[in-house]
């Protein structure tokens, strides 16, 4: 039975050791920086651009929709509104995927330098 608690711990202390060697996952904001840094860096930054200019838009249309007093005045800037703020949105939402792609990309390298560092130590 000592000899199983032995490898227990020894086993405890080489997890930790592998653990410790893992970097710490980069913070929110610094992830969404890494979108605008590489080669699709200018593509990133006009959809950002174009996505602030329609939330913009979208934002006095609105402003105009709740302070009209008719139905025809409220539909003039309510649809208007509506289309920009959702296509503000969804310009927004096609960026994460590339944030969960530098992420998993991020996660592979650690791995191949892990499995590295175990086939060096071996030889």
């Amino acid at each position: 039975m000592d000899r199983d608690s032995e490898i227990d711990a020894a086993l405890l202390a080489e997890e930790r050791a592998l653990l410790d060697r893992i970097p710490a996952e980069p913070g929110y904001f610094h992830q969404l920086g890494l979108l605008f840094s590489g080669e699709a860096a200018w593509v990133n930054l006009v959809m950002m651009v174009s996505q602030l200019l329609l939330f913009a838009a979208g934002s006095y249309a609105a402003w105009h929709f709740f302070g009209t007093e008719n139905v025809m005045e409220a539909l003039r800037w309510g649809l208007p509104s509506a289309v920009l703020l959702i296509m503000s949105l969804m310009i927004k939402l096609a960026l994460w995927p590339v944030v969960q792609t530098n992420r998993l990309l991020r996660a592979v390298k650690h791995l191949e330098i892990e499995i590295l560092d175990r086939t060096n130590a071996r030889r």
